[in-house]
């Protein structure tokens, strides 16, 4: 129960920041820098982008890895997707015909196939029931696929512990470090294939983990 009210009040303070966060950057501007992110982010984790393939961009929110994935086949899912569009000038569905959108929590997102890849990137962290999703991400993952998640990661474990009572870091309902992230994953028959480190900071760090299925 605790859990769930902070993934809700999460949830509200997530669709304000974005609107906070856009009010003064131009669309096409902003869509522009944010494609060539994602460019520059999948040139990092060395996979492949082959055409046709089934991808998944889990926890995509309004400018997701979707945008940059124009060759493959994209289904793309958020829980505030319904809302992105009627709050935010920046993302409109129409704008990404290559995607297919589910408006939906990943905990109840039940789709009939598996992927090639997916992506959770900037998510993870948001969800409500962590092990529940990561149970479902390495399911829909085909054997030998690759999951690419996206993680802030505590780097003192004070700090984690006395976040996990507070609401030191209200957009992020669960607080772990690196090492408890990588166990979740190899636990669930995975293994990690690189830790990137994207960016330092003084609580967290942030870090993409590219994983492979295991078959």
């Amino acid at each position: 129960m605790k859990n769930e009210l902070r993934w809700k009040v999460a949830q509200a303070a997530e669709i304000r920041w974005w609107q906070n966060y856009l009010r003064k950057k131009p669309k096409k501007d902003y869509l522009k820098w944010k494609h060539a992110y994602w460019v520059d982010l999948i040139e990092q984790t060395g996979l492949p982008v082959n055409e046709g393939a089934q991808v998944l961009d889990a926890g995509c929110g309004p400018a997701g890895v979707f945008m940059a994935l124009e060759k493959c086949q994209v289904d793309a899912v958020d829980p505030l997707l319904d809302t992105y569009e009627e709050k935010l000038d920046h993302f409109k569905k129409q704008d990404y015909p290559h995607v297919q959108f589910y408006h939906a929590p990943l905990e109840t997102f039940s789709p009939d196939q598996s992927y090639d890849q997916i992506y959770c990137l900037n998510a993870i962290n948001h969800v409500a029931d962590l092990a529940l999703c990561f149970d479902k991400l390495v399911s829909m993952t085909k054997p030998g696929g690759d999951l690419v998640v996206s993680i802030d990661a505590h780097n003192f474990s004070f700090f984690k512990h006395l976040f996990r009572l507070l609401p030191g870091d209200i957009l992020h309902p669960h607080q772990f470090d690196l090492e408890e992230y990588e166990a979740m994953l190899t636990a669930r028959n995975c293994t990690i294939k690189k830790s990137l480190l994207f960016k330092k900071e003084f609580f967290f760090n942030y870090f993409v983990l590219v994983v492979k299925r295991n078959s």
